[in-house]
């Protein structure tokens, strides 16, 4: 399986600590914000790694991370001129997936837990990773049935149907670069990733998983200062 960073944006909501770098060079404890979302990818034994960064930053991300020899990797770098969308991020990505799997992290998230089982178990298809929360508004959220079974998928919604929210962590198989292809922009003018979830969906094709660690959305000033708290805590903990 192959792996996607997306790290573009404009990290509007960090501004002004985003007026001289990317959100995603940010510090979190004793590391770059990019480092966390790397690792969960390399923990996963995920080794091929495109990396889409804003146009304004390639080359502080190139100088940070370099080819990916040292983190026993291989790094591809393409740029993402406007913040078209999530989805977008397959489409720029369409020749380095080639054909196979991959799994796609946001480059603000941060999470505790160890995803190597449900990459190594993927079967194709669509995977989402959920998160109970105390405000579902703000994320994509999930619907289940009686079994565990997801019905719908909402973006944003002013009255969410569980409190389950979709992480920034996405497994698809190859028809993603298709799908992505086909969605249509929403009124914020740029594609939505809920409408790439419910592809997947039509088709009986998408899968969840509830994540049991610490999931952080780093993006906001609180947010950051939570994260920060987990990594302090976890260096501390394990002492490196």
């Amino acid at each position: 399986m192959k792996g996607i960073i997306l790290a573009g944006g404009n990290g509007t909501r960090l501004s002004p600590l985003t007026k001289v770098t990317s959100k995603q060079l940010l510090p979190i404890y004793n590391k770059p914000m990019v480092y966390y979302p790397l690792n969960t990818l390399l923990s996963a034994g995920i080794k091929e790694i495109l990396i889409i960064v804003s146009n304004d930053r390639p080359g502080d991300f190139m100088r940070l991370l370099g080819s990916g020899k040292e983190f026993g990797a291989k790094f591809t770098y393409e740029i993402q001129d406007k913040a078209n969308g999530l989805p977008e991020a397959f489409v720029i990505g369409e020749d380095f997936i080639d054909n196979e799997d991959v799994a796609m992290i946001l480059g603000d998230n941060i999470f505790e837990e160890d995803f190597s089982l449900a990459i190594k178990n993927f079967k194709g298809g669509g995977k989402i990773f959920v998160k109970e929360v105390t405000d579902p508004e703000r994320f994509g959220v999930a619907e289940f049935d009686n079994n565990g079974k997801v019905i719908s998928i909402e973006e944003k919604p002013k009255q969410p149907k569980s409190n389950y929210a979709i992480t920034g962590l996405y497994i698809y198989d190859s028809k993603v670069c298709k799908f992505a292809k086909e969605l249509k922009p929403t009124w914020r003018a740029e594609t939505d990733i809920t409408d790439l979830h419910n592809k997947y969906l039509e088709i009986n094709e998408l899968s969840v998983e509830k994540v049991e660690g610490e999931w952080i959305d780093a993006g906001t000033f609180e947010s950051l200062f939570k994260a920060t708290e987990l990594a302090r805590n976890k260096f501390i903990k394990e002492g490196k």
